[in-house]
This record gives structure tokens, sequence and C-alpha cells, in this order.
């Protein structure tokens, strides 16, 4: 089964957001649709995202991307093209659908110029960073931050 890719628009809002959901289940429904509109539907040349269908058409996952113009660990060039968030449903993983929806990021961020292609995940997301290897993805450095109030 061949999965399609096509850049998301508004028409992907509900499917999208609930993706989101899945993947950070720490903000509501409503919170990922509004950043949706603010981040990645804005048209502002700096972000993209891509969502992947199934032959059902059916929206079985997602990446989305920015350019990074600050400092990107483990990078020395600017912009950086930046893998945001990516998730393919679990019944729908091992399909190369992550792949895909890595190499068309790649292939926007080539065309605006990027020569560096930058992620990141938590230190215990072991998952992610099999994935990420699996992309060709190499890893740079690990950080821990902190904060203390004033």
């Amino acid at each position: 089964m061949e999965s399609i890719i096509e850049i998301a628009t508004i028409k992907d809002v509900e499917p999208w957001a609930q993706l989101r959901a899945a993947l950070w289940p720490h903000h509501s429904l409503e919170d990922h649709r509004a950043e949706l509109n603010r981040a990645f539907l804005s048209e502002n040349g700096e972000a993209i995202a891509f969502i992947a269908r199934n032959a059902a058409n059916e929206a079985v996952g997602f990446a989305e991307a920015t350019l990074r113009h600050d400092y990107v660990n483990g990078c020395s060039s600017s912009p950086v093209l930046f893998l945001e968030g990516i998730y393919v449903r679990s019944i729908d993983r091992r399909k190369g659908i992550a792949r895909l929806l890595c190499n068309v990021v790649a292939d926007w961020g080539k065309s605006l110029g990027c020569v560096e292609f930058g992620s990141d995940a938590l230190l215990e997301n072991s998952a992610s960073h099999a994935m990420h290897a699996a992309l060709g993805f190499k890893e740079t450095q690990r950080v821990v931050f902190f904060r203390k109030p004033l």
C-alpha cells in the first residue's frame, strides 16, 4: 500500500490536530488547532507541514518543519531546516512513512538553500532516537536544560 504525502492545509486541521494530540497529549485539541493556524498555516514561508495519507485517504502521520535562524545544537549553518515534530500512527509504522515524510521535508529545506537538517528528542525517548538514526540523522549532543525561578 502506497502512502500519499501532501502539504498540510486548512482542510487537514482536524485529523492533524488529533495526530498531534497523540504525539503531544499534554496539550488539548484546541491548543493544537490554534498552534496549527498560528505557526503552520500562516504562509510566512518559515514553516511547513506534510500529512501522510493511506489508500483510504485517512491521515496516518505528519511532519512539521521550520527554518531556524538561531543556533541549532550541533549545526554550523543558518538557516537550518528543523524537524519540529513527526508522528506516524502506531498501526502504520514500519512502512516507510516517516522516511517519506522526512524526504519531502528535506526537499523543501534544500529548495530554500538549507544544507543541514536538525531535530531533537527527549533524552528518554529511545524510540525516537532509533527512528532518527534509521533516517540518517547523527546524534550531535545530549543536553539537560535547567531553570531557576527569580
